[in-house]
């Protein structure tokens, strides 16, 4: 049994997976809206619902709770068989995210939820050396999990390799890499390789990638955290593949060409 916590992701949970949930726990003294239309969403779909002494959710929870826990089975990943399996009905262009080595659940949770928001067909995290879902990562992830297709790999450089021979383009992102971000032609079958924090991609899975990104710092900092460079990378493919419209006289921004700084605009 596995725990999800927080206002954001216990109502994104009951909203997208209630099936998963066997309890609702609320702190006594949380009455507010927010907490009243959880409730009431739960007790609409005959979840049990239990009113307990704050003392007591510190004790249960697995970090900040807001008040709220839900006890809930746990969230199964896929299997590779099942990837091949739905490959088919992907529509195209694809758009993958891989973690490889992210051990940090909140991290990890937070890419989930970019990827969620991207609208990414699959997450592909490999069975050894990644963090688990549990239930700071599901807090993280503020109910994107649920409704994301995680596939859990056994042996990620051999499933990089399947993916090439569907015709999907790997980009890995690396501090060192041999094109800035916005270059990148994220507008084919493409997935967003990223790697441990800290450490970074490994290099068995960068020489397997076909190109490298980098987000150049201008700043003191090295490197981004892995979150908001799956977030940049994500939504740089969703503004190639979609554009927004633009303002009157404005033209799209077109691939490769890096964002011009508002004091270099044109005035009005």
């Amino acid at each position: 049994m596995s725990q999800v916590i927080g206002i954001n992701a216990v109502q994104a949970l009951l909203e997208s997976a209630p099936e998963r949930v066997r309890a609702l726990h609320v702190v006594q003294e949380r009455r507010d809206r927010r907490v009243a239309a959880i409730v009431a969403s739960a007790r609409a779909q005959g979840i049990r619902v239990s009113w307990v002494e704050r003392a007591w959710l510190d004790r249960r929870a697995e970090g900040v709770h807001q008040g709220v826990l839900a006890d809930c089975h746990e969230l199964a990943l896929a299997d590779e068989a099942e990837l091949e399996a739905r490959w088919p009905t992907f529509t195209p262009p694809l758009l993958l995210l891989v973690l490889d080595g992210v051990t940090d659940p909140r991290n990890l949770g937070a890419c989930l939820r970019s990827a969620n928001a991207a609208g990414v067909q699959a997450v592909l995290l490999p069975r050894r050396n990644s963090a688990p879902l549990n239930a700071a990562a599901l807090k993280a992830a503020a109910g994107a999990a649920e409704s994301l297709f995680l596939v859990e790999v056994t042996n990620l450089a051999r499933r990089l390799e399947w993916l090439k021979a569907q015709g999907v383009w790997l980009y890995a992102a690396d501090g060192a890499g041999d094109q800035d971000w916005h270059a990148a032609d994220l507008q084919r079958n493409a997935a967003i390789v990223l790697g441990a924090e800290g450490a970074g991609i490994r290099a068995l899975t960068r020489r397997l990638c076909d190109f490298s990104v980098r987000i150049p710092m201008a700043g003191s900092v090295s490197s981004l955290n892995v979150s908001v460079a799956a977030g940049i990378l994500l939504f740089e493919a969703v503004r190639q593949r979609a554009p927004l419209v633009a303002p009157a006289g404005l033209k799209p921004l077109p691939v490769g060409q890096a964002p011009v700084p508002a004091d270099q605009l044109p005035l009005p």
